[in-house]
């Protein structure tokens, strides 16, 4: 059941802990460490000093604490009445107080360095890996492996970036606090470090066993989840909701669902059961360890190896140590477990720094006077056929120019290549014959204006939607707002929403409004025309309108423009659309098969005379078509 599953992008680095061997974790923690210990550096540098100095001497604290320990039980246990004794032990004692209160404030400074330290590292990573990934040129966002890798790093590298700071201290104090163990039973007889290994390895051995047998368990129970949430999904989807019932649909999927979260509960049954297990197993391993650990003890006592105190005070020791490992063990898992996904992020930065976009060269023109493409080819990756395969035409100012042809004949393509979003794998593309690869590509974007069938739907206000298009969502020019809202149609959505320019365009907000295809189509529009840049992209923007408003957005963008001097490119399936333009280039399998005005192409019947007669074949009654016939 679990198996047919395709395993999730977001879960490709699970279980790295649970298929390594204990020295490859052991091996790699030192890397691990010191790349934290990097990322700690750079962003905060005083309270990573102080984390790792305040780490060093809690642990130095804590084995003075031990041996200050015994010495209270060597006055406990010196000859003479008791009451003397306890007298005697008191310094002991004030020191052993005196060290543990050193070592809790200790701590508690590491754990207000890791405050510190941890939320920049996290914000750090996050700005850097979103200002890289937001700029990467278009051809690899549209990449589906480099768009797994993102949402991964994005969604898990970023979350266990956070996560595996205070894990590293953690780790460090556990280790640390095992050293210090060893030392302070180094001091009191070096026989008794074989003893420590004895108690606590069958304690580390169990809690490796207990970490990999959760984790092959969990992967089994979310593979189960991801199956269950499709039918959950199903059920409450609005879209399947009316072919549901129509088919009755429902009761078969519930029935799935129900089979499903059966075997669910089957699962976190076994995993509790296996848990008890295992632990019970540790536990009873440990127990025969420790047991041998003491009878040694005992026999060196009595053979005189070793005074009382130091023996009781080896006991101390040993139980500290087993914490310590169970500690080190536990954490150094989810450390190796989480380090991959943080790599993964790093990995993700560093490749996004190769896919930028030019950053040196000069800028952009803010007016242009001729746009010459010339012999463009570009194939997609992983492609054979070529979207754009020897494309020339010249753009000149004021002039519209209309995109043709069928779904797939390089029309969005050209497009794009014209807004700089692709670049040409052959030929140029130069504004007033200077190519746009010589130029900055942040530059050359803002001198473009992209309106597109399907726009980002922002959720903002209205008026921050029509500014967002040259950078801001804070500032506006009032006339240019209300000129281009008004020559896109948008005006009158706004004038009907509640709070107009301010009113929030997304129903996750308190008093937000929900806007049709037709009315965001509007906004985008606007947002395209407030931008007022030299060249205009018009790629069916008018697809999701009623007749009335596709009307007025071409009257606007076509005879009424807002910017005389403006190149506009307008791409469009309803030829209707594209009759006045001044010129009309026709696509076909990458190619231009026809350039002209239309009155010039309907006299040339070739293809766009052919699409142009069938559709408005369409609006015609059979009447008429009859008529027709019969002359």
């Amino acid at each position: 059941m679990t198996d047919a599953m395709e395993e999730a992008y977001w879960s490709v680095h699970d279980g790295a802990a649970a298929s390594a061997t204990v020295r490859q974790v052991l091996a790699r923690l030192p890397r691990i460490t010191a790349l934290i210990g990097r990322l700690a550096w750079q962003t905060d540098r005083a309270s990573t000093v102080t984390a790792v100095v305040c780490q060093l001497a809690s642990a130095a604290m804590a084995a003075f604490g031990l041996i200050a320990s015994v010495g209270v039980l060597q006055h406990l246990f010196a000859q003479g009445p008791t009451p003397d004794r306890v007298r005697a032990a008191i310094p002991q004692i004030l020191l052993v107080a005196g060290f543990l209160a050193v070592r809790a404030l200790l701590e508690a400074a590491v754990s207000l360095a890791q405050a510190r330290v941890t939320p920049k590292i996290r914000t750090a990573l996050e700005c850097k890996f979103l200002s890289l990934t937001a700029h990467v040129r278009l051809e690899a966002v549209e990449d589906a492996d480099w768009h797994d890798e993102v949402h991964r790093a994005n969604d898990r590298g970023l979350f266990y970036a956070r996560m595996i700071v205070g894990q590293v201290v953690s780790l460090a104090s556990a280790a640390l606090g095992l050293i210090g163990t060893a030392g302070v039973l180094s001091i009191l007889h070096p026989a008794l470090l074989p003893l420590l290994l004895l108690s606590v390895l069958p304690v580390g051995a169990a809690a490796v066993h207990s970490a990999r047998a959760r984790f092959h368990s969990f992967k089994r129970w979310n593979a189960l989840q991801r199956r269950v949430r499709v039918f959950s999904w199903l059920l409450l989807d609005v879209d399947a909701a009316a072919e549901l019932r129509s088919d009755t649909a429902q009761d078969a999927l519930l029935d799935e669902h129900r089979r499903l979260t059966v075997k669910i509960a089957e699962e976190d049954t076994r995993l509790g059961v296996n848990a008890a297990l295992i632990n019970l197993a540790g536990r009873a391993v440990g127990g025969v360890g420790t047991g041998i650990t003491y009878a040694a003890l005992a026999a060196m006592l009595i053979a005189g190896w070793l005074p009382l105190a130091a023996g009781a005070g080896a006991v101390l020791a040993i139980q500290s140590g087993r914490s310590s490992l169970t500690q080190l063990i536990e954490i150094a898992h989810l450390v190796y477990e989480h380090a991959p996904w943080v790599d993964d992020l790093l990995a993700v930065q560093e490749s996004s720094r190769r896919l930028l976009p030019r950053a040196a060269g000069a800028r952009a023109p803010e007016k242009v006077r001729e746009i010459t493409v010339q012999d463009v080819h570009f194939t997609y990756p992983g492609k054979d056929t070529p979207a754009l395969n020897g494309v020339s035409f010249t753009l000149r100012a004021g002039e519209t120019v209309a995109f043709v042809g069928l779904n797939g004949s390089g029309k969005s393509t050209c497009a794009k290549v014209l807004a700089g979003l692709y670049e040409p794998q052959k030929g140029s593309v130069s504004w007033d014959g200077i190519d746009v690869r010589q130029m900055d590509a942040k530059s050359l974007h803002r001198q473009v204006a992209c309106v597109l069938q399907d726009p980002v739907r922002f959720p903002f206000s209205a008026l921050s939607n029509i500014t967002a298009g040259t950078g801001t969502l804070t500032e506006a020019e009032p006339q240019r707002a209300l000129a281009a809202a008004r020559a896109a149609g948008a005006d009158r959505v706004i004038a009907a929403l509640p709070a107009q320019w301010t009113t929030l365009l997304s129903k996750r907000f308190k008093g937000g409004q929900q806007l049709s295809g037709g009315q965001w189509a509007k906004i985008a529009v606007a947002r395209g025309l407030y931008k007022a840049a030299p060249l205009l992209l018009l790629d069916e923007p008018t697809a999701s309108m009623d007749p009335p408003s596709e009307h007025a957005v071409y009257e606007a963008v076509l005879r009424g423009r807002l910017r005389t001097d403006q190149i506009t490119v307008l791409i469009s399936h309803r030829l209707a659309s594209v009759v006045d333009c001044d010129r009309i280039l026709v696509f076909d399998s990458g190619r231009i098969v026809e350039s002209g005005s239309h009155d010039e192409l309907m006299r040339r019947g070739g293809d766009y005379a052919a699409m142009f007669t069938l559709q408005a074949s369409g609006y015609r009654s059979s009447t008429a078509t009859a008529e027709e016939a019969g002359r």
